[in-house]
């Protein structure tokens, strides 16, 4: 008998994705089902922020009240060895490249969203998204724009090159981008389940792939992978609890800066406080690049890390840049779902296994090859991660979910986009606003450069101005501030918003009334 269809919201960053999860509401999933079937989608038509190749962090709110947060975040192979890297490469790991490459953990992280409390098969969840890589999507905005600016590096791939540039040819905007070994291997996903990604015949082909590329991943450490399951951190903003991820996630950045906000009874990024906040940015950067690192052998746990005092943490370590989905679906059965899903890099390790066409994300290249970091490389260790979903409740109930890409800088575009809603923002409003950001963006960036959207308010370039060094002005709604996107729970259904410098969408779904069947 099929499910009766579910009502809901979902908001992408790309317009095919957001589709992909309404239709699962309509096919009668929740917002679990949603969200797997948007990420697979995302997967193939936004390759330079996320691919099968790449690891996953999602909180979810089950009809109990109860939230969980999936981390499904990869480890460095057991194999390597922290001396044989510097051997190799010096003091710092390359940028991209098969040393990179960490196990990835996003597949199974969907079968753990998948246990939560999925309704759906895996034929419904990933079908769009076979649809998608066999029969071909016209290529994005946002990734046209991306093969233009990484063409060297794709270029240097074989892989890579007959996908984004075939016969030598750069892909553009509205090309029709087909991918048809990445279409056979989610024809596998769907006929075997998600677990032949890392015990199957999947697996053996991209693992035996890498290996001649010369990666130190083997079979056992990948059919052994697990994401795990846990309790979120916990955090409160104007009367409301704020919910996101444990270390080795960068959310407690963005509990750092609520709490100074409380503090300082700062209200306004668009306004006179933009310069303050802007500090509060840069002491929390400081922190997460000191001390952020995998909490089985983190020095500091994550309560810790909360209130930990910037001028301990000075550190020269690498800044966190990246190419990131995030998600948000919202079901009125009462599932919700922050996702996060990416590659790191654009175009990750820029390193794609052509018997699969999966491509491979390059999170290995945040390990400090540093003995003495606490992120220094170590077998089967977790990197630091820029991903972190964020969900935010109001009395018990709720209120917001959220979920940004934007590297380094995703716990400030939170704060902007929590200070807005909280401020009476609808979720267009919110995550139209104009944004800047403290940190690397882009490249030549320093930890230092302040990144600000032109239509930024005359009050806050002049309050950034003063208190900050490295002022970068860029256009308005430029995609190094972020892809954002936001639903809000009202007394009358749901308003969604998806950012508009992506290229998606949001759709709320109503759920269709009984049929009587004498009718």
């Amino acid at each position: 008998m099929p499910l009766r269809p579910v009502g809901g919201a979902v908001s992408t960053s790309h317009y095919l994705a957001t589709e992909a999860g309404a239709q699962a509401l309509r096919n009668g999933g929740n917002a679990v089902d949603a969200a797997i079937a948007a990420a697979a989608v995302l997967c193939v038509v936004y390759p330079n922020n996320v691919a099968l190749g790449g690891d996953l962090v999602a909180l979810v709110r089950d009809p109990s009240g109860r939230v969980s947060f999936v981390n499904a975040t990869g480890r460095a192979s057991g194999h390597e060895r922290l001396e044989t890297l510097r051997q190799r490469h010096g003091d710092v790991l390359p940028d991209r490249g098969i040393d990179t490459v960490t196990v990835p953990g996003g597949v199974r992280g969907w079968s753990t969203l998948a246990g939560l409390g999925g309704r759906l098969g895996w034929k419904e969840r990933l079908s769009p998204a076979l649809g998608c890589a066999r029969d071909g999507v016209p290529v994005a905005r946002s990734v046209g724009r991306a093969i233009r600016l990484e063409r060297q590096a794709l270029n240097a791939d074989p892989g890579c090159r007959d996908v984004f540039l075939p016969g030598g040819t750069a892909l553009v905007e509205g090309d029709l981008l087909v991918q048809p070994a990445l279409a056979g291997t989610l024809e596998q996903l769907i006929e075997k389940g998600p677990d032949d990604f890392y015990s199957g015949g999947v697996a053996r082909q991209w693992i035996s792939g890498l290996q001649r590329r010369g990666s130190a991943i083997a079979e056992d450490e990948v059919s052994g992978y697990a994401p795990t399951v846990e309790s979120p951190l916990l955090g409160k903003a104007g009367g409301t609890e704020v919910l996101t991820s444990p270390p080795n996630t960068q959310g407690f950045s963005l509990l750092r800066t609520l709490r100074a906000l409380e503090d300082d009874n700062l209200s306004d990024p668009l306004g006179a406080d933009a310069g303050k906040l802007a500090e509060i940015f840069a002491s929390n950067n400081s922190v997460r690049s000191r001390w952020l690192s995998d909490p089985d052998t983190a020095r500091f746990p994550a309560e810790e890390l909360i209130s930990l005092a910037a001028n301990d943490a000075e550190s020269s370590a690498r800044a966190a840049s990246g190419d990131t989905v995030g998600l948000v679906a919202v079901s009125d059965d009462g599932w919700s779902v922050s996702l996060v899903q990416s590659v790191y890099w654009a175009f990750g390790a820029a390193i794609l296994e052509p018997s699969t066409g999966i491509l491979f994300q390059n999170r290995g290249t945040s390990f400090s090859l540093d003995p003495g970091h606490p992120a220094a490389f170590t077998p089967g260790r977790r990197p630091p991660h820029t991903l972190m979903p964020v969900l935010v409740l109001q009395d018990g109930e709720l209120a917001y979910a959220l979920a940004t890409m934007g590297g380094q800088a995703q716990p400030q575009i939170h704060a902007q986009l929590l200070l807005r809603l909280l401020g009476g923002a609808s979720a267009i409003e919110a995550t139209s606003a104009p944004r800047w950001a403290v940190g690397a963006q882009d490249d030549g960036d320093t930890p230092a450069t302040v990144t600000v959207e032109a239509d930024v308010p005359a009050i806050a370039l002049e309050s950034l101005r003063v208190r900050s060094d490295g002022l970068k002005v860029v256009q308005p709604r430029d995609e190094l501030l972020g892809h954002s996107n936001v639903i809000r729970v009202l007394a009358s259904g749901f308003d969604a918003a998806s950012d508009p410098r992506s290229d998606g969408s949001a759709i709320v779904v109503d759920a269709q009334p009984d049929m009587d069947p004498d009718l």
